[in-house]
């Protein structure tokens, strides 16, 4: 079983690096200077952030998950509380990393707002009030489910890789997004593997099946909306606040 979720991870972390190297054919292939010092440029900043947060983050979660989770168990916190915190402060590391990316775009060759790689250049504005603001009901409704379900930190790395391909693809509105799977598994299943490897074993979930597996996905999304549409409502509804705070290219 080891074997295969190693041999599942490897497969996954090439076809992610081989959809970096396609934006730089994307590059290549422009004939518009601008367009294709724009495409250059995000293909750095996917190779800046696979660098950082996939290779270097995802490494180091991994080479001190043991050390980490021995120091999460004992903290007197409701361990759902412990894993929307702990959830979401990777989430915030991991937006770090994503717009210190976008604010690079001069040093890759192109200028802040022609090319990007999240919809904001400022780093609380991408948290409050587009990313993570959104992400926080995922957590919570991934704990809840946690909270009945005994699914393994694997299965919870790769449904969350796929909610966060889905919200991708729902409010970009560009289905395309779908296929990069490779990579926003990474991207959003390392905000929560490691929170879910440091739960609690005495938790009374319930063990789950194959059938299990297949609906947590839709099961996060599901659980998660009702608290996400009034977030979404206030942000873009009452505050009017942009989707891309950058003009279209």
């Amino acid at each position: 079983m080891m074997r295969a979720r190693r041999g599942v991870i490897l497969g996954l972390l090439v076809l992610a690096c081989l959809i970096g190297g396609l934006l730089y054919l994307v590059g290549v292939a422009a004939t518009d200077p601008v367009d294709r010092r724009r495409a250059f440029a995000i293909a750095r900043m996917v190779t800046g952030l696979i660098l950082l947060w996939v290779g270097l983050g995802g490494g180091l979660m991994y080479r001190f998950r043991a050390t980490i989770r021995a120091r999460v168990l004992p903290i007197r916190l409701n361990w759902r509380l412990k894993f929307v915190l702990f959830a979401t402060t990777l989430a915030c590391l991991e937006e770090a990393v994503t717009v210190s990316m976008t604010n690079l775009a001069p040093v890759f060759g192109s200028r802040i707002g022609e090319a990007y790689i999240t919809a904001s250049a400022q780093y609380l504005d991408v948290i409050a009030l587009h990313s993570v603001v959104v992400f926080i009901p995922l957590f919570i409704a991934l704990a809840l489910l946690l909270g009945r379900y005994d699914f393994k930190p694997f299965a919870v790395f790769l449904a969350f890789g796929l909610v966060g391909t889905l919200v991708e693809a729902i409010f970009s509105g560009a289905l395309a997004t779908l296929l990069t799977f490779p990579l926003w598994v990474f991207v959003y299943g390392l905000m929560v593997w490691l929170p879910a490897f440091c739960l609690p074993q005495n938790r009374s979930a319930r063990p789950v099946g194959w059938l299990h597996h297949a609906l947590f996905a839709p099961a996060i999304l599901l659980v998660a909306m009702p608290m996400i549409l009034p977030v979404v409502y206030v942000i873009t509804g009452i505050l009017d606040h942009p989707s891309i705070d950058f003009d279209p290219p």
